[in-house]
């Protein structure tokens, strides 16, 4: 019998590696890869990767004159080292994440994404195969609207915690976005002191209300479910356009068997009576809506921080590479 991983990808699902670990990728056979500091924080750990490290010490040697800026470029390049290598495994696209701290700065978001899509093209990588990750702030999901619309770079907005954001980043002309699962399920498992079964897991739930959204008011931005706790909340989304998933859920998918049947489909969305909602130049709106939802509040806060401080580590080992 067919393995549950590949039951998953027959249901129209795409899978994709949510791994900065290169040397765990292509085992899985993703179309493909998702990183982040942290994710890149931990694969930078490991020896295998220091080849990479030293290119983009380098780099910022070569490229900048005082230490802040040296290191601040070798970041930029280190994000870029490791995605062309993934790139050599998956045949599809990479995201590279812009960092955190802008968050709330649509310029400097545009800006920093410009130059990361350079980056890549000064390696022979071609804009097509790249998304940039931006935080589904407004001021992200505006700089996703510009850099999509006036520079035909393809965007992935994460940290997605809630059906505004969601909307909000479909109106923005968004290629991707990314709401995260384990994350809400994590506050609610907190805020309620309970657990929940994979079929009334709140993560999951929001996913469904965004798919089904989606594909009633016939947005195009791809949904990809991301943040999975467990095997069970990837199968309750299967049918979704795509998935997200980490290295260990996707060995457990592998060496499984069991049934994972359709759950989401868009043909049974666009017959659901789902009332249609506008953030369109209403930041004001946008911001009420968002402010009322005490779990995204918090776990968005929490995510931009999270990255922010490890994009810090990561710029700690460099900076301290590049003085030795």
């Amino acid at each position: 019998m067919a393995s549950s991983l590949d039951q998953l990808k027959a249901t129209g699902t795409t899978v994709v590696s949510d791994s900065g670990d290169f040397e765990a990728i292509g085992k899985y056979k993703p179309t493909d890869a998702t990183t982040n500091p942290s994710l890149i924080l931990a694969a930078s750990k490991k020896a295998g990767y220091a080849k990479l490290i030293d290119a983009a010490v380098e780099y910022g040697k070569c490229h900048a004159t005082n230490v802040d800026d040296q290191v601040e470029a070798a970041l930029d390049r280190l994000l870029v080292e490791f995605g062309k290598e993934i790139l050599k495994i998956v045949p599809g696209r990479v995201s590279t994440e812009v960092d955190a701290r802008f968050s709330f700065d649509k310029e400097a978001s545009i800006n920093k994404a410009l130059h990361i899509i350079e980056l890549y093209n000064q390696l022979g990588i071609d804009k097509s195969r790249i998304l940039i990750k931006l935080a589904s702030t407004w001021e992200g999901i505006q700089a996703a609207r510009e850099l999509q619309s006036k520079h035909g770079v393809n965007c992935n907005l994460t940290l997605m915690f809630s059906l505004t954001q969601a909307i909000a980043g479909a109106e923005a002309g968004a290629f991707l976005i990314s709401p995260f699962v384990g994350r809400i399920l994590d506050w609610f498992k907190s805020a309620m002191k309970r657990d929940f079964a994979a079929h009334e897991d709140p993560g999951v739930k929001s996913v469904q209300s965004i798919f089904d959204y989606y594909k009633k008011h016939g947005y195009n931005t791809i949904v990809m479910g991301a943040s999975f706790r467990n095997v069970g909340e990837i199968t309750e989304l299967a049918g979704c356009d795509y998935l997200t998933i980490s290295p260990s859920l996707l060995e457990e998918l592998m060496n499984s068997t069991a049934p994972v049947p359709k759950k989401l489909d868009a043909e049974v969305a666009k017959t659901m009576d789902i009332p249609k909602k506008s953030y369109i130049d209403d930041e004001a709106l946008f911001r009420f809506d968002f402010n009322e939802d005490q779990m995204a509040v918090e776990k968005l806060r929490e995510g931009i921080s999270k990255f922010a401080a490890d994009a810090v580590t990561l710029k700690d080992i460099l900076k301290g590479k590049i003085q030795a």
